[in-house]
């Protein structure tokens, strides 16, 4: 077993902590970042100079960059960098207002381009690295109700696969995680809800306003699925994404094979506007 130095941003709850605690246990070095101080403390307890913890809002972009400089700092070598800190903002696009909008881009979008875009240098000046970005089954599958978070997941994915193609080169591989759903706190505590509209009452976009309430039954450990992410980063090449989930994998294939059928079709109307 490889025993590895990982940064991953949102390491109190959820995904980051489970990832977080499996990586610690078995030895590695984790540098993570909350948002609340104190929230890890117990783990410190536990696992003393293994973890390093630095304070971080991923919307306080400019200090994004601090935060990855530092780390670098402290341990000298990164090999895994990993953006997980996100939430989810539910309701639709009428529903939610203008800060909502911007609050949920900047945290799961451009929090996450700029973790990326900071722990570049460092990945090239050591030689290599990898790069894992927590997106979502809602990153490659729609569903009304959800708009604002596939914009941002949506966004993320076309950042990251994008990515992928200019830093392999450099030896820096690039994974996208498509989680389906999962027991983690995301239903209870990590999703915000639009206040709604009457307009929308009955229609497939309503669904969100019961979701905290009476969340979905969700198939997904959440060890088991941050033990798969572990296990990706011994896989030579990275795996552009890694879909977690019988529910994702569902999702996602149908999705993939809708968007064909309502494409392929077209190939000689698309033919047809060439000069």
């Amino acid at each position: 077993m490889t025993t590895r130095t990982w940064f991953i941003t949102g390491i109190n709850s959820g995904f980051g902590r489970e990832l977080a605690e499996q990586l610690l246990d078995r030895g590695d070095r984790v540098a993570g970042t909350v948002r609340r101080a104190g929230s890890v403390d117990d783990l410190r307890q536990k696992h003393g100079d293994q973890l390093w913890v630095g304070d971080l809002d991923v919307t306080d972009l400019g200090r994004v960059r601090a935060v990855v400089d530092a780390a670098f700092a402290a341990h000298g070598r990164i090999d895994v960098v990993v953006s997980n800190a996100g939430y989810g903002l539910f309701g639709a696009a009428e529903e939610v207002t203008d800060e909502q909008v911007e609050h949920q881009i900047a945290t799961n979008l451009l929090g996450s381009i700029q973790t990326a875009r900071a722990a570049l240098p460092h990945l090239r000046a050591q030689g290599g690295g990898r790069l894992i970005q927590i997106s979502s089954v809602a990153g490659l599958a729609a569903h009304p109700g959800a708009s604002l978070y596939h914009a941002a997941k949506w966004g993320v994915e076309g950042f990251m696969e994008a990515l992928a193609q200019e830093v392999a080169p450099l030896g820096i591989g690039v994974t996208l995680v498509e989680p389906g759903g999962a027991r983690t706190r995301f239903a209870g505590g990590s999703v915000r809800i639009a206040e709604p509209l009457a307009a929308y009452a009955g229609t497939p976009a309503a669904f969100v306003q019961t979701f905290r309430a009476n969340p979905p039954a969700l198939l997904g450990d959440p060890a088991r699925m941050m033990a798969r992410v572990i296990e990706s980063a011994d896989r030579e090449p990275a795996p552009l994404r890694l879909v977690l989930g019988s529910d994702s994998y569902q999702a996602v294939t149908a999705a993939l094979r809708a968007r064909l059928a309502q494409i392929e079709p077209q190939a000689t109307n698309a033919a047809s506007t060439d000069a």
